[in-house]
Protein backbone atom coordinates (compact mmCIF):
# COMPACT_ATOMS: atom_id res chain seq x y z
CA UNK A 1 0.00 0.00 0.00
CA UNK A 2 1.32 3.41 -0.92
CA UNK A 3 2.17 5.75 1.98
CA UNK A 4 -0.70 8.27 2.18
CA UNK A 5 1.65 11.05 3.17
CA UNK A 6 3.44 10.64 -0.17
CA UNK A 7 0.32 10.77 -2.29
CA UNK A 8 0.10 13.63 -4.74
CA UNK A 9 -2.76 16.16 -4.33
CA UNK A 10 -4.82 14.38 -6.98
CA UNK A 11 -4.73 11.25 -4.80
CA UNK A 12 -5.70 13.08 -1.59
CA UNK A 13 -8.87 14.60 -0.16
CA UNK A 14 -9.00 18.31 0.54
CA UNK A 15 -11.58 19.48 3.07
CA UNK A 16 -12.40 23.16 2.77
CA UNK A 17 -13.97 23.92 6.12
CA UNK A 18 -15.18 26.71 8.35
CA UNK A 19 -12.43 27.74 10.74
CA UNK A 20 -14.85 27.06 13.59
CA UNK A 21 -14.54 23.29 13.05
CA UNK A 22 -10.85 23.05 12.13
CA UNK A 23 -9.77 21.47 15.43
CA UNK A 24 -12.56 18.91 15.18
CA UNK A 25 -11.77 17.95 11.57
CA UNK A 26 -8.12 17.38 12.48
CA UNK A 27 -9.09 15.36 15.56
CA UNK A 28 -11.36 13.12 13.49
CA UNK A 29 -8.64 12.72 10.87
CA UNK A 30 -6.14 11.58 13.48
CA UNK A 31 -8.56 9.32 15.39
CA UNK A 32 -9.74 7.55 12.24
CA UNK A 33 -6.38 7.41 10.48
CA UNK A 34 -7.48 9.52 7.52
CA UNK A 35 -3.93 10.54 6.76
CA UNK A 36 -4.74 11.30 3.13
CA UNK A 37 -7.02 14.13 4.27
CA UNK A 38 -5.77 17.70 3.94
CA UNK A 39 -7.49 20.70 5.48
CA UNK A 40 -7.80 24.33 4.53
CA UNK A 41 -10.16 26.76 6.24
CA UNK A 42 -12.17 29.84 5.45
CA UNK A 43 -12.23 32.48 8.21
CA UNK A 44 -14.27 31.55 11.26
CA UNK A 45 -15.64 35.10 11.33
CA UNK A 46 -17.75 34.27 8.28
CA UNK A 47 -20.09 32.80 10.89
CA UNK A 48 -21.22 36.43 11.18
CA UNK A 49 -21.07 37.12 7.44
CA UNK A 50 -22.61 34.10 5.67
CA UNK A 51 -23.03 36.11 2.47
CA UNK A 52 -19.23 35.92 2.09
CA UNK A 53 -19.06 32.14 2.24
CA UNK A 54 -20.15 31.17 -1.32
CA UNK A 55 -17.66 33.42 -3.14
CA UNK A 56 -14.86 32.48 -0.76
CA UNK A 57 -15.65 28.80 -1.22
CA UNK A 58 -15.57 29.15 -4.99
CA UNK A 59 -12.17 30.82 -4.86
CA UNK A 60 -10.87 28.08 -2.57
CA UNK A 61 -12.16 25.35 -4.87
CA UNK A 62 -10.59 26.94 -7.95
CA UNK A 63 -7.26 27.31 -6.15
CA UNK A 64 -7.43 23.69 -5.03
CA UNK A 65 -8.13 22.49 -8.56
CA UNK A 66 -5.13 24.48 -9.79
CA UNK A 67 -3.03 22.74 -7.13
CA UNK A 68 -4.12 19.35 -8.45
CA UNK A 69 -6.86 18.30 -6.03
CA UNK A 70 -9.61 16.27 -7.67
CA UNK A 71 -11.30 15.21 -4.43
CA UNK A 72 -12.75 18.11 -2.45
CA UNK A 73 -15.29 18.16 0.36
CA UNK A 74 -16.90 21.19 2.03
CA UNK A 75 -16.83 21.25 5.82
CA UNK A 76 -19.97 23.37 6.01
CA UNK A 77 -23.69 23.10 6.42
CA UNK A 78 -25.72 25.69 4.57
CA UNK A 79 -24.62 28.05 7.36
CA UNK A 80 -27.03 30.85 6.58
CA UNK A 81 -26.22 31.19 2.89
CA UNK A 82 -29.82 30.59 1.86
CA UNK A 83 -28.85 27.86 -0.59
CA UNK A 84 -26.20 29.92 -2.36
CA UNK A 85 -23.38 27.72 -1.05
CA UNK A 86 -25.07 24.69 -2.60
CA UNK A 87 -25.24 26.51 -5.93
CA UNK A 88 -21.46 26.97 -5.87
CA UNK A 89 -20.78 23.43 -4.74
CA UNK A 90 -23.05 21.94 -7.40
CA UNK A 91 -21.25 23.95 -10.06
CA UNK A 92 -17.97 22.32 -9.07
CA UNK A 93 -19.24 18.85 -8.17
CA UNK A 94 -18.37 19.22 -4.49
CA UNK A 95 -20.45 17.78 -1.64
CA UNK A 96 -20.82 19.15 1.90
CA UNK A 97 -21.87 18.00 5.35
CA UNK A 98 -25.63 17.47 5.44
CA UNK A 99 -27.64 19.90 7.54
CA UNK A 100 -28.22 23.61 8.01
CA UNK A 101 -25.20 24.36 10.22
CA UNK A 102 -22.62 22.89 12.60
CA UNK A 103 -25.01 23.11 15.55
CA UNK A 104 -27.19 20.60 13.71
CA UNK A 105 -24.57 18.19 12.44
CA UNK A 106 -22.82 18.09 15.83
CA UNK A 107 -26.08 17.00 17.45
CA UNK A 108 -26.97 14.63 14.61
CA UNK A 109 -29.95 14.82 12.32
CA UNK A 110 -32.04 12.39 14.38
CA UNK A 111 -31.47 14.35 17.60
CA UNK A 112 -32.29 17.66 15.93
CA UNK A 113 -35.52 16.21 14.57
CA UNK A 114 -36.44 14.93 18.03
CA UNK A 115 -35.80 18.31 19.64
CA UNK A 116 -38.08 20.04 17.14
CA UNK A 117 -39.03 23.51 18.33
CA UNK A 118 -37.69 22.88 21.81
CA UNK A 119 -34.59 24.94 21.10
CA UNK A 120 -36.34 27.83 19.41
CA UNK A 121 -35.15 30.18 22.17
CA UNK A 122 -31.74 28.55 22.70
CA UNK A 123 -28.36 30.22 22.28
CA UNK A 124 -25.88 27.55 21.17
CA UNK A 125 -22.23 27.40 22.12
CA UNK A 126 -19.80 24.80 20.81
CA UNK A 127 -16.34 24.08 22.21
CA UNK A 128 -14.93 26.55 19.69
CA UNK A 129 -17.30 29.29 20.80
CA UNK A 130 -16.43 28.61 24.44
CA UNK A 131 -12.75 29.06 23.63
CA UNK A 132 -13.50 32.22 21.67
CA UNK A 133 -16.38 33.62 23.73
CA UNK A 134 -14.66 36.91 24.45
CA UNK A 135 -13.26 37.33 20.94
CA UNK A 136 -16.47 36.31 19.16
CA UNK A 137 -19.12 37.87 21.37
CA UNK A 138 -17.93 40.16 24.14
CA UNK A 139 -15.57 42.43 22.22
CA UNK A 140 -17.32 42.56 18.79
CA UNK A 141 -20.65 43.40 20.45
CA UNK A 142 -19.05 45.92 22.76
CA UNK A 143 -20.36 44.16 25.85
CA UNK A 144 -17.07 44.70 27.68
CA UNK A 145 -17.68 48.43 27.42
CA UNK A 146 -21.47 48.44 27.54
CA UNK A 147 -22.75 45.44 29.52
CA UNK A 148 -26.20 47.01 29.54
CA UNK A 149 -26.51 45.90 25.91
CA UNK A 150 -26.73 42.25 26.98
CA UNK A 151 -30.51 42.53 27.19
CA UNK A 152 -30.69 44.01 23.69
CA UNK A 153 -28.64 41.24 22.11
CA UNK A 154 -29.72 38.23 24.17
CA UNK A 155 -33.09 39.23 25.60
CA UNK A 156 -35.00 36.94 23.24
CA UNK A 157 -33.10 33.82 24.36
CA UNK A 158 -34.20 31.68 27.28
CA UNK A 159 -31.34 29.24 27.66
CA UNK A 160 -27.72 28.68 26.72
CA UNK A 161 -27.01 25.20 25.39
CA UNK A 162 -23.40 24.06 25.38
CA UNK A 163 -23.00 21.50 22.60
CA UNK A 164 -19.83 19.89 23.93
CA UNK A 165 -17.52 18.06 21.53
CA UNK A 166 -15.14 17.08 24.33
CA UNK A 167 -15.18 16.63 28.11
CA UNK A 168 -13.24 19.71 29.17
CA UNK A 169 -14.02 21.24 32.59
CA UNK A 170 -12.47 24.56 31.58
CA UNK A 171 -14.80 24.91 28.60
CA UNK A 172 -17.74 23.83 30.73
CA UNK A 173 -16.91 26.62 33.18
CA UNK A 174 -16.81 29.17 30.37
CA UNK A 175 -20.26 28.08 29.23
CA UNK A 176 -21.72 28.12 32.76
CA UNK A 177 -20.28 31.58 33.44
CA UNK A 178 -21.53 32.84 30.07
CA UNK A 179 -25.05 31.66 30.84
CA UNK A 180 -25.01 33.45 34.20
CA UNK A 181 -23.61 36.62 32.65
CA UNK A 182 -26.21 36.61 29.89
CA UNK A 183 -29.03 35.84 32.33
CA UNK A 184 -29.92 32.52 30.67
CA UNK A 185 -30.61 29.07 32.05
CA UNK A 186 -27.91 26.52 31.27
CA UNK A 187 -27.89 23.11 29.63
CA UNK A 188 -24.96 20.98 28.61
CA UNK A 189 -25.27 18.36 25.89
CA UNK A 190 -22.35 16.13 25.08
CA UNK A 191 -22.58 15.66 21.32
CA UNK A 192 -19.07 14.51 20.48
CA UNK A 193 -18.52 15.11 16.78
CA UNK A 194 -22.02 14.09 15.76
CA UNK A 195 -22.47 13.38 12.06
CA UNK A 196 -19.10 14.88 11.11
CA UNK A 197 -16.98 11.70 11.38
CA UNK A 198 -19.33 9.79 9.10
CA UNK A 199 -19.39 12.61 6.58
CA UNK A 200 -15.60 12.82 6.47
CA UNK A 201 -15.20 9.05 6.31
CA UNK A 202 -17.58 8.89 3.37
CA UNK A 203 -15.76 11.67 1.56
CA UNK A 204 -12.40 10.07 2.27
CA UNK A 205 -13.31 6.95 0.28
CA UNK A 206 -11.74 8.31 -2.85
CA UNK A 207 -13.02 7.22 -6.20
CA UNK A 208 -10.66 6.85 -9.13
Amino acid sequence: MRNSAKRSPEERLLVIACGMIAREVLAIRDINGLDHLDLTCLPAEYHYYPDRIPAAMERAILEARESGYRHIFAGYGDCGTGGMLDVVLARHGVERVAGPHCFAFYQGSAAVEAIGDGDMMAFYMTDFLCRQFEAFFIKPLGLDRHPELVADYFGNYEKLVHLAQTDDPELDKVAVDAAKWLGLSYERRFTGYGDLPGALAGAAKLES
